[in-house]
Formats: structure tokens, C-alpha cells, sequence
């Protein structure tokens, strides 16, 4: 079957708009230096119930030379003909790079606009520079730039991400500079969306140029710089399959885009390290931090490929259907978005 996509108009705006930011990224990405001849992404389509209801397109990172791994994710999926949902539609931009160069910091970053059949609707926004090596300079650029794009909200947004991003169990932050709104609407559709798209402009601009002056320096690396780089892609793995509602929630609504979902893993984690972590987790998250790491190839540098994806997935997916009770140690801002029940 072919993609459906929603017939609302409102939600039609908002697939317009990720793709934007889809299409800008990509482009900004493949002018990094060396500026690329030819696109360093390749494209792959999903379906969600062979496109009843849905799916999405992701550029993946070809270029193995720049990206340790990226993935710029949009997506619609979309019930408007299903009378047993709740939900209307959902259309979202999320991206994740992790560059190759340990100066050169990954990002992360979500836009996505919820439409209910009721007629409510809102818009997430989030984003956050994830360095393993953190250059202060680039901090305040990034910080500047969320203060920039969202004005009077950069206070809330700043406080609600400090709060999403924090791992309780090892006393840190996943990233340097964080922004979140869930939930988020006024009475002025238009500027709500002019938010979400400056936000996402902005965003994009910023952590580009933070990239290509890390990419032009070009600094010797050392090897223990290599390491540290290793043990933050070890951190974000953890946060992602422990911590991140987002990512749980997804897994969990379906099974049919598990590798997208994942986009986000770096390519290689340290077995070791994330076993050390083990004891500093709550009980019940040690449970799911063990199947993870049993889901791992063998060696103390686990390679992330699809196939290990499919297995986090479906170790994940069992885990909380057995443990449902521990979806309370998510990470959450003030508002728990409803996402789950939505699909239902």
C-alpha cells in the first residue's frame, strides 16, 4: 500500500514544516567540510500498517568518514479513519548526529505537532548538544540559540529539559544545554507554529556551525580522547533505552520502524562500562540494563548494527510489558505526554 496521510489541514501544516526541516537539515549536513559532491545520506521509507496509518522517511548518514552515526527522522502517523482512537495524527521531525570527530559534539533534537480528534492539539519541542569532550564556548552558543528562538518560553524550556535529561543514577546530565516544552499551545496557532519552525531553523543553523568549526580546526585526537568519546556514546545508550519516554513510547505503540526508532544509538558502546553501571541503577531498571547489554555482541566494544536494534527493541518491549510499574522511572518534565494511550 502507498502512504495515507492525514486530510486535516492543520496536520498537513505540520507534515509541511518536518519535512522543511528535514529537507534544510540534510542539505546543511552534505555542506559540512569537505563539502560532500554528491548527498551523504541515503533515504529510507517506513509504513505503519502498510501506510493505513502512516509512516515516514529517514535520511541515514552514508558518509562513515564524518558521522559516526546520524539519522534525520520525519514522520506521520495518522488514525483519522480508525473511529476506535483517540488520536487524529502525529507529524515529527526527530533527528540525532553523532560525528565522527570526538570535538565535533553530537545533537539531538524533536519537533512534533499531536492532533486529537477532539480538536486539541500541541506541539513538542526539544532539542540538546550532547559533547563528549564539552567545549564551554559551544555551550553558551547553543544555550544563546535556544534563548533566540523561543524568547519569553527559554526559561521554562531551559528548567524542563535540565529535568528530562538528568540520569538520577550517575549524578549528570546526558548533554551541556537542553530545551523541552511538551504539551505546548496558546491561542495563536500561527505563532505556535512559527515557534516550532524558528526553533527548528535555529537549532539546525547553530549546531552546523558549531560542527564546521570543530571540522576546520581539525585538532589532533588522542587516544584517550577516542575513549572518552566511546564512554559518552556508552552514556547516551544508557540514557536512551533506560531513561527516554520518547523512545519507550515508540517501541512500545508498534514494532514496525524499531531500527528508526534507534536511529539515535551511537555505532559502538563499552560492555564493561555499562555493566559498572549496573549496581547504581534502581532494581527494577538493573533488570532491563542486563537484557540490554545480554542483547550485545560479544567483545568489550559492542557494534550497534540493525540487527542488534531489533534485538533492544523486543528486550525492551518485553521488559515493560512485564514491568509496566516501571515506566514511572522515565524520564518526564511536568507534563507526562499521553502518548501510549493516544495510539490506543
Amino acid at each position: 500500500m502507498t502512504l495515507q496521510l492525514a486530510e486535516s489541514r492543520s496536520a498537513q501544516d505540520a507534515y509541511g514544516l518536518v519535512q522543511e526541516l528535514q529537507s534544510y537539515f540534510v542539505q546543511k549536513l552534505d555542506g559540512l567540510p569537505p563539502a560532500a559532491v554528491r548527498t551523504r545520506f541515503q533515504i529510507c521509507d517506513w509504513l505503519r500498517a502498510q501506510g493505513q496509518f502512516g509512516g515516514g522517511a529517514r535520511y541515514l548518514a552514508t558518509d562513515e568518514a564524518l558521522f559516526n552515526r546520524a539519522s534525520v527522522n520525519v514522520s506521520q502517523v495518522q488514525y483519522e479513519k480508525d473511529p476506535a482512537r483517540k488520536l487524529g495524527s502525529a507529524s515529527a521531525i526527530s533527528t540525532i548526529v553523532h560525528p565522527r570527530h570526538p570535538f565535533a559534539p553530537s545533537m539531538h533534537m524533536h519537533i512534533s505537532w499531536t492532533e486529537m480528534k477532539s480538536g486539541l492539539g500541541y506541539w513538542r519541542i526539544m532539542g540538546d548538544l550532547n559533547p563528549s569532550l564539552p567545549v564551554e564556548a559551544d555551550t553558551r552558543f547553543f544555550d544563546a540559540a535556544f534563548k533566540e528562538a523561543t524568547g519569553p518560553l527559554y526559561d521554562l524550556g531551559r528548567q524542563q529539559g535540565d529535568r528530562y535529561f538528568y540520569i538520577p543514577a550517575l549524578h549528570r546530565h546526558r548533554g551541556v544545554a537542553h530545551f523541552y516544552l511538551e504539551e505546548y499551545r496558546t491561542a495563536d496557532a500561527q505563532a505556535d507554529f512559527a515557534l516550532a519552525r524558528r526553533f527548528g531553523l535555529t537549532i539546525i543553523d547553530s549546531y552546523v556551525t558549531i560542527v564546521t568549526r570543530a571540522l576546520l580546526a581539525d585538532a589532533p585526537v588522542t587516544h584517550r580522547e577516542r575513549q572518552e568519546q566511546l564512554a559518552y556514546h556508552t552514556l547516551y545508550f544508557l540514557q536512551v533505552l533506560t531513561l527516554d519516554r520518547g523512545t519507550t513510547s515508540g517501541l512500545l505503540v508498534h514494532d514496525e520502524n524499531d531500527t528508526g526508532i534507534l536511529g539515535s544509538l551511537p555505532s559502538h558502546v563499552d560492555k564493561s562500562l555499562l555493566s559498572s553501571w549496573l549496581p547504581r541503577l534502581p532494581q527494577l531498571q538493573q533488570q532491563l540494563l542486563q537484557g540490554l547489554i545480554d542483547a550485545l555482541g560479544d567483545g568489550p566494544h559492542c557494534l550497534i548494527d540493525d540487527a542488534v536494534k531489533v534485538n533492544l527493541a523486543n528486550v525492551s518491549r518485553l521488559f515493560y510489558r512485564q514491568h509496566p510499574e516501571a515506566q514511572q522511572l522515565l524520564a518526564r518534565g511536568d507534563v507526562i505526554p499521553p502518548t501510549q494511550d493516544n495510539h490506543r
